[in-house]
């Protein structure tokens, strides 16, 4: 199948375009990670405690950070997280702590600092917040406090109906209760008495908690840039050996384009570069390389066939006729990742987006950067073998340039 058949588009004419392109997109994104929101690196990376909190009615994220910075935790990050109904705040929270009991002690201290700002009753002292309570932590409480009166044979009893109770508040209440009294039927009428004599619902539920230490942090992050620059080394040898040196560096040089205006463009958005972005990353390159290698290829066989015509009109016809190829793998796998990024959801938001923008760039590279690098340098090759040829043709007869010597 082709969409395009004898095209004729001179993309070597274009070139000052696509350098000027380039260069603003480039210094744009460099800029940004130097002067303005730098690198926004995920806690995955610089060490910190994220916390998922979902409220029972729509959060007021300016009375949260009020309460956050009552509690000590000065300047967090918080957004909202997932589709606006679901009611979800991600609270981020960058330790600089070591040991895993502090980061614990400052995941404790976001979840109390959020109390005062959910809804809680006014008699709730001195009870539990039945949404923030465990199924270990439940059944001991119904084991200390007996209600059934089972004694001895109460162990088993009472993890059945904790779990019961987490099962139901998880899977019928999508996490959250708004009332103990939800439990009537649940739970026996012992038990409910109790539940309702000693915990209270908060109105906010921590769904999840992400906790790294700064120094898993700094490891992560020297191993993520030490597998980027692996990558495009390995590329290089690779491309070496099956065309040139110089066919290599173009490549390499077009997926560093590509690897800059990406995390760029995090930088610009103020977008965090998560564990998921460095594998959309490591994959984009991948797929610019092998864009780059096909329209490689078509040169090499049409230097074989075309030999009298200058290498600039070799270039366009050997990318006019793999435009076609590019356009459909391309324009696919690009409805594929979009789609991924509208409605993969939260979690797959930066992966997704990372893809989106690399697809268009990495396709855009291949075109407008590795190929006018490969004709800029044989130009130039071409120019300094003419300057020698001169030079030793002006050189006295008998008498050799040292000069001229050094060149050839």
């Amino acid at each position: 199948m082709e969409l395009f058949r004898n095209t004729n588009i001179d993309f070597l004419g274009k070139k000052w375009y696509f350098l000027a392109f380039s260069l603003i997109f480039s210094v744009a994104g460099i800029c940004s990670m130097l002067f303005w929101h730098h690198i926004p690196l995920g806690v995955e990376f610089r060490g910190g405690t994220l916390v998922y909190v979902k409220f029972a009615q729509a959060p007021n994220l300016d009375r949260i950070r009020k309460e956050l910075d009552r509690a000590g935790l000065h300047d967090p990050r918080i957004q909202r997280f997932g589709a606006a109904y679901d009611n979800e705040v991600l609270v981020d929270l960058g330790l600089q702590e070591t040991s895993e009991a502090a980061l614990d002690k400052g995941k404790n201290t976001i979840i109390q600092a959020l109390e005062p700002s959910a809804l809680e009753p006014p008699n709730a002292s001195g009870r539990q917040d039945l949404n923030n309570t465990g199924t270990a932590s439940l059944e001991t409480y119904l084991l200390n406090k007996d209600p059934l009166h089972l004694g001895t044979d109460a162990e088993q009893r009472y993890t059945a109906i904790a779990t019961q109770v987490e099962d139901f508040r998880n899977k019928q209440r999508g996490g959250i209760l708004s009332s103990v009294d939800e439990l009537k039927g649940v739970v026996p009428p012992e038990v409910m008495n109790a539940l309702q004599q000693d915990f209270y619902t908060s109105g906010f539920v921590v769904r999840n908690v992400e906790i790294v230490g700064p120094q898993v942090g700094s490891q992560l992050r020297h191993q993520a840039i030490m597998a980027t620059l692996y990558s495009l080394a390995g590329m290089l040898v690779y491309l070496w050996f099956r065309f040139e040196l110089i066919y290599g560096v173009g490549a390499v040089v077009a997926c560093f384009h590509d690897t800059i205006i990406t995390v760029g463009f995090f930088s610009l958005l103020d977008k965090e570069i998560s564990l998921t972005v460095i594998a959309a990353i490591l994959t984009l390159i991948g797929y610019s390389m092998n864009d780059t290698i096909v329209v490689f290829d078509r040169i090499r066989e049409n230097l074989k066939l075309l030999r009298r015509e200058p290498l600039a009109n070799i270039v366009n016809k050997s990318i006019n006729q793999t435009l076609s190829r590019t356009i459909l793998t391309s324009g696919l796998t690009f409805l594929t990742v979009l789609s991924l990024y509208l409605f993969g959801g939260e979690v797959l938001r930066g992966f997704s987006l990372a893809l989106v923008i690399g697809i268009l760039i990495g396709t855009y590279s291949s075109i407008a950067v590795a190929a006018p690098m490969l004709v800029a340098y044989q130009d130039w090759r071409a120019r300094r073998a003419g300057q020698v040829a001169v030079e030793r043709m002006s050189a006295p007869r008998g008498k050799t340039n040292e000069k001229v010597k050094v060149k050839a």
